[in-house]
């Protein structure tokens, strides 16, 4: 019995799924561990929090232009762009 419910799961036509449904949960806890450690705004400890509101911009700032928003801030926003070009420019 529990070797064909074994089976009936772990089919390999099912492994793409378990792919897109695991880097789907790391990228939530990617983002979650990055909001917890780094975000100005969030205060896990009590004596952060009895802070109150800080003027701090420039931690606020650091957090926001992060590396990947500074990679691809002058990229083109096309996933293929070489592919684009040929079939849209005219020779």
């Amino acid at each position: 019995m529990a070797s064909s419910t074994f089976n009936r799961w772990l089919r390999p036509e099912v492994y793409p799924l378990f792919a897109a449904v695991g880097v789907a949960v790391g990228i939530c806890g990617m983002q979650l561990i990055r909001n917890i450690s780094g975000n100005p705004e969030v205060r896990v400890t009590k004596e952060k929090r009895s802070a109150g509101v800080l003027d701090n911009f420039v931690e606020g700032e650091r957090y926001a232009e992060h590396a990947v928003r500074k990679f691809v801030r002058n990229k083109s926003p096309e996933i293929m762009p070489s592919i684009n070009s040929f079939f849209t420019d005219p020779k």
